[in-house]
């Protein structure tokens, strides 16, 4: 009962749902996620652990900077489900359908830098 609490935690949060969203396309730096959501840095770290919490979304390190991506593994069956289900949900949100817009031009190396 309590991985189930904690996905379902996770995802009642709009932004979160979003950023699952953008991971859908690819893997993304804190910039990223920022930039994309128009959220202060905290507020999407704080976003992005609580993914990881969740087992929602993974992190690698590479340098000074965390790139997330969406769970590969997973202890909880509820989170593995769950990001099965979204990748069919919330598709065609205008929200979403702009944010998407907005990756295929984003700069990473000129955001990050």
């Amino acid at each position: 009962m309590k991985s189930f609490i904690k996905t379902m935690k996770a995802l009642s949060d709009p932004s979160r749902v979003r950023v699952l969203k953008l991971l859908e396309r690819r893997e993304l730096c804190v910039c990223e996620v920022q930039d994309l959501l128009g959220l202060s840095q905290s507020t999407v770290s704080r976003h992005l652990k609580q993914l990881e919490e969740a087992e929602l979304a993974c992190s690698r390190k590479e340098g000074s900077w965390l790139y997330y991506r969406p769970a590969e593994t997973f202890a909880s069956p509820y989170a593995a489900e769950m990001l099965r289900l979204l990748s069919g949900w919330h598709n065609d949100d205008a929200d979403v359908q702009k944010m998407l817009g907005r990756l295929a031009t984003l700069d990473r190396k000129q955001l990050c830098s």
